[in-house]
């Protein structure tokens, strides 16, 4: 592994911030709010690399550089040694940045993190009437 990682210092940089929908241009999101996804993170972006059959690595300790409280970009390879593309789907890295978005709402861990919601508010009312001061 440790002759792969130079190799990837000329792959391409995807960071979070690119299709989150909640940043402005200014900010650093590079494709349209419409087709831009709710916060998606580096790992969600890195699964849907793999799902694209595009070898992919994700780099948590690096941030980026117009926000560091943003922890986490996706280095991606398009294009084989020989010129080839891994995907036909995917010459460009705008093309890329569309299709990750569109596919990170439908991400295994996002539809996990909506289905306890509503069995958790059903607990909820049941410790409600316990609130409230204490007097003495």
């Amino acid at each position: 592994m440790d002759g792969a990682l130079p190799n990837t210092k000329k792959w391409i940089v995807i960071y979070p911030i690119y299709i989150n929908s909640k940043k402005t241009i200014a900010e650093g999101r590079r494709i349209s709010t419409t087709k831009a996804c709710e916060n998606p993170t580096c790992v969600e972006i890195g699964d849907c690399c793999n799902y694209l059959k595009l070898p992919s690595v994700i780099e948590i300790d690096k941030a980026y550089p117009r926000d560091f409280m943003q922890r986490g970009r996706v280095r991606v390879l398009l294009k084989k040694e020989d010129g080839t593309l891994f995907n036909p789907a995917i010459a460009s890295r705008k093309q890329l940045m569309l299709q990750v978005a569109e596919m990170v709402p439908r991400h295994h861990g996002r539809t996990k993190k909506q289905e306890p919601a509503p069995t958790s508010s059903t607990a909820g009312p049941s410790k409600s009437g316990k609130g409230g001061k204490k007097k003495k």
